[in-house]
Order: C-alpha cells, then sequence, then structure tokens
C-alpha cells in the first residue's frame, strides 16, 4: 500500500528550506578540508578520558592511566566504526524513500543529507584506517517484534526514529570530543566537523520522526505502539551495548576482555553515565508520547 504524502505544516517547510540553505552555506569539500597527521601518539588520549567504556564503574579502577590511554585509542577507532556502519545503513533507508511517495517534501533535504552522510562515512573511514589499520564490525542486531509485520507507518517510524537516536548518540560524543584540548588537533576536528553537520541532520531528523509518529499513531491500536516502544528501547541498549566491543579490550591488551566486558555492563554505575549519554533522545521520544516512562531493558 502506498505511503501517502505526509500533512507537514509551514514551520517543517520553513525548516527544510533553513537547514537546506545551511547545508549549501556551509559545505566543504571533505577531501581537501582535513588535516591528517602521518600518525597519532599512543601515549596520548585519543578519546576523553571520561568518555571510554569504563568510566562510572569498579573496573575503572583497576586500569593504570597509561592502559586507560591505550584503551583510549581503540574506544575510538571502536567509535568511528560504529559510525561507519551506522551511516551505511541509515543511507540505504533513505535512498530508498527519496522521491518516493510519502516523502515528497522532504526529499530535497535528503539529498543534503545523503550527500554529507557519505562523506562522513569516508573521513570516519579514512581515520580508522589510517589509524587503526581496521574497522571494526559491528553486532548484530536482532529486529524481532515491532517489523516483523511490515505496516508501513511503522516501518517508516523505525527507520527514521533508528536514525535519529543514533545521531544523537554519536553527536554526544563528538560534541565532548571535538572541544577537549587533551586531544589532539585532528581527533578533535573530525569530531567538531561532525558535529557542525549533525546538528542541522537532528533538528530535520526531530521534525521528521515528530510527523511520522502522528501518522503511525493514528495508523494503528495502542497495543502496536507499546511494541514499537519496546523495539525501540532495544535498539537504544543494542546501541549503547555496541560501545562495550571485547575485540578493543583484545587490542588495549587487557588479559580477559569478555569478563572486562561482562564487568562493565553489569555495573549499575555505568547506568548513570548512560542516561546522560541518551537524555536527549530519551526526552523527545517521551515528549512526542511514544515512550510511557524511561525505563530500558537489562542485558
Amino acid at each position: 500500500m502506498p505511503t501517502a504524502e505526509l500533512a507537514v505544516t509551514d514551520r517543517f517547510r520553513q525548516l527544510l528550506d533553513r537547514l537546506a540553505q545551511k547545508s549549501i552555506e556551509d559545505y566543504y569539500n571533505p577531501y581537501q578540508r582535513f588535516d591528517w597527521a602521518d600518525s597519532l601518539d599512543d601515549d596520548q588520549w585519543w578519546m576523553s578520558p571520561e568518555l571510554i567504556s569504563p568510566t562510572g564503574t569498579a573496573a575503572l579502577d583497576q586500569l593504570d592511566e597509561a592502559t586507560r590511554k591505550r584503551l583510549s585509542k581503540w574506544e575510538s577507532i571502536n567509535f568511528y566504526s560504529l559510525n561507519v556502519h551506522g551511516i551505511r545503513e541509515l543511507l540505504i533507508e533513505v535512498v530508498n524513500r527519496i522521491h518516493m511517495p510519502g516523502f515528497e517534501v522532504p526529499s530535497d533535504f535528503f539529498h543534503h543529507f545523503i550527500g554529507e552522510e557519505n562523506e562522513h562515512m569516508w573521513f570516519f573511514s579514512e581515520f580508522c584506517l589510517r589509524y587503526g589499520g581496521k574497522i571494526y564490525q559491528p553486532p548484530v542486531f536482532k529486529l524481532g517484534g515491532a517489523t516483523e509485520r511490515q505496516e508501513p507507518e511503522v516501518e517508516n517510524f523505525l527507520v527514521f526514529a533508528r536514525i535519529l537516536f543514533f545521531e544523537e548518540l554519536v553527536d554526544y560524543y563528538n560534541m565532548a570530543m571535538g572541544q577537549d584540548e587533551r586531544l589532539c588537533h585532528t581527533i578533535r576536528q573530525v569530531n567538531a566537523i561532525h558535529h557542525q553537520d549533525e546538528s542541522r541532520h537532528i533538528a530535520f531528523g526531530r521534525e521528521l520522526v515528530a510527523h511520522l509518529y502522528g501518522r503511525m499513531r493514528e495508523a494503528v491500536g495502542e497495543d502496536r505502539l507499546r511494541e514499537v516502544e519496546a523495539y525501540l528501547k532495544r535498539y537504544m541498549v543494542y546501541s549503547l551495548n555496541s560501545f562495550y566491543n571485547p575485540e578493543i579490550y583484545r587490542d588495549a591488551g587487557i588479559a580477559d576482555p569478555l569478563a572486562l566486558r561482562a564487568a562493565i555492563i553489569g555495573d549499575p554505575g555505568r547506568r548513570a553515565v548512560e542516561r546522560r549519554v541518551i537524555r536527549k533522545p530519551m526526552a523527545f521520544f517521551r515528549k512526542i508520547g511514544l515512550f510511557a516512562d524511561d525505563t530500558l531493558p537489562t542485558g
């Protein structure tokens, strides 16, 4: 069944025009923009120490500063790897919808979005391969539940809700690292430039997701909405757990990487850190009415 055109407001159209114009004004050539250092010092911080995954847990106290710095290198490579894979997946979904029924109005901005995200994927992959020699593979997320039945309103909402959450999640890290003087110029530059573009994408995403939620709410019953809520919360937990990659602990020289991962995930202190990271998207999903509360599944 084709999707009807979004019933957008003048405010949304004005926002799209404003963001598209900003994309044109802020455009840069990523292949010329970056000052790639020949190499990065392994003894420096590659990620703000407050952002490495053991933060907030008892496991952090077991790691000396040299180990934390070494870990920050591979945490950084993992973070940019997650960006590469996340961007590839969101590009597939957006390309499948550009100039398709139901997305006539935002399609012009989709062109800017697709171009910018493709360039983001390039410079994140360039960082990983240049300084880490690898791109980590992401864990598999088993969809299930809300996506087993493919109502178009549910499918479209979940696609853009996942994109928005992903962008909000990584932007938390980008904002912190783009301003952190303890990090080298190359790392600060990559994060600051990504934040500059993502601020537009997030503004667009919130508006689009709110519209799509309204359409979904009109098309399905309350039980289905609760399934969608449960699915999206599982996705949020999966995304947070993607930062606890045993491969990065192994590359950092941790003797028992699986034990460290289990200790971090099982430590209640880590939940407070995660809540700070996802505070904005959690508040947004509650504001539009999808989330009845801010509880998340465990595991």
